[in-house]
């Protein structure tokens, strides 16, 4: 076993494999984001997922298995019940969630919620429907410029957004009225996962566009995490994307804001080549479920994938001898499948460092947790009481 000095984990928000052995019990039975993306699209250009093994993990149109893989993968399991963001990267770093977060994909919020968020805010609520981001602001927006009422929304996932123009409504009381809609939904009745600040620009219907100052405002994890046991001993603890809004803010060292998926990339890649440290540098890319996947859209998930591939091309070239690479995901989000809503499936995991002896398939695990227990062995520490995760670090050579 190898020890690595620094550990790189990319998580691919919603790049699910298919295949979870419980989907029925979503109703995602038959859900598969990256079999169907290839499915959907005439070619599909992704060399260096490629020679990681993605083709060799799961068979995909178009895009024949590396002979020579370089890398380890594998696919993981999800242990906890839910198939948001926060249930899988908290589940990534030891946290297994047994009871889902609340959510009001049906009814819309609470009338009481409603006025009560009302009363503290001093705004008129619209909305309070599920709906994609685009959607309600493409129906509402120019009446919330007009009127200075407060577009609310959900979506599939446990989750409060609160809409504003960054002119006319204005990001700190935007920032404000969300900090109010967090505190009130931590009662248990109406505890969401996130509260979300969605601010955009523009005045009419066509030229509305969402901005890169969203706010996340997430519980707490419910435990320790691999995080804090890696912060607790001195050792770097770096989030780029919005990571640090995942776990608000526990267990992070230094946290960099993204602008996409590009740019976490970006980042990625600068630290790669410029920042010595020793720890974790977890990075989440969540244009893939944020603009392609829970929009249905395959061609724009490929292509964003094709972007993600080429800047992972330049991040493989700059790893050190002793770094670690490992790209996974937290859920799927099949762009073929129904609604708009994640999708129930299997994670991949690939696993990569310059030097490995070996390379191929590794048995599937039972969860997520698999990630966070390596690198806690990785760094010689024990993972926090009550966590899971079995380490698979003895099976990379």
């Amino acid at each position: 076993m190898k020890k690595f000095k620094r550990v790189f984990v990319i998580v691919m928000d919603s790049f699910g494999a298919g295949n979870a052995k419980d989907a029925e019990e979503y109703g995602d039975q038959g859900a598969d984001t990256m079999g169907h993306i290839a499915e959907s699209v005439e070619s599909w250009k992704i060399p260096n997922l490629q020679k990681l093994g993605l083709a060799n993990l799961h068979p995909l149109k178009g895009v024949k298995p590396a002979e020579n893989p370089i890398g380890y993968y594998t696919v993981l399991n999800e242990a906890s019940k839910g198939k948001d963001t926060m249930t899988g990267h908290w589940e990534l770093m030891g946290i297994k969630t047994t009871k889902p977060f609340v959510t009001f994909t049906e009814t819309g919020f609470p009338p009481e919620l409603i006025a009560e968020l009302e009363r503290r805010t001093g705004r008129t609520i619209i909305g309070n429907k599920s709906s994609s981001g685009t959607e309600i602001l493409e129906e509402l927006a120019e009446e919330e410029i007009a009127t200075g009422h407060m577009i609310v929304y959900t979506s599939a996932d446990s989750v409060l957004q609160i809409c504003g123009n960054e002119e006319t409504f204005g990001l700190d009381e935007l920032y404000r009225c969300c900090e109010i809609a967090r505190e009130l939904t931590l009662k248990d009745e109406w505890r969401v996962g996130r509260v979300i600040a969605r601010p955009y620009v523009g005045k009419k219907r066509g030229e509305l566009k969402r901005t890169s100052n969203r706010r996340d405002y997430a519980l707490s994890p419910t435990g320790k995490t691999v995080l804090d046991a890696l912060k607790e001993q001195g050792l770097s603890v770096i989030s780029i994307g919005k990571i640090s809004d995942i776990f608000n803010g526990e267990g992070i060292t230094e946290a960099y804001h993204s602008d996409s998926s590009v740019h976490g990339m970006e980042q990625t890649k600068d630290l790669v080549a410029n920042k010595d440290f020793e720890g974790l540098c977890f990075v989440n890319l969540v244009d893939f479920d944020a603009l392609w996947g829970h929009r249905r859209n395959p061609d724009g998930y490929a292509k964003e994938t094709e972007r993600f591939d080429e800047k992972l091309g330049e991040v493989l070239e700059l790893l050190r001898e002793d770094d670690l690479l490992m790209i996974t995901a937290d859920h799927g989000n099949d762009p073929t499948y129904k609604g708009t809503d994640h999708t129930r499936e299997q994670v991949p995991l690939l696993i990569y460092a310059k030097g490995l002896e070996g390379s191929g398939r590794l048995e599937e695990t039972d969860s997520f947790g698999a990630v966070g227990a390596s690198i806690a062995e990785n760094f010689g520490i024990a993972m926090p009481k009550g966590t899971i995760g079995t380490s698979i670090l003895e099976t990379i050579k």
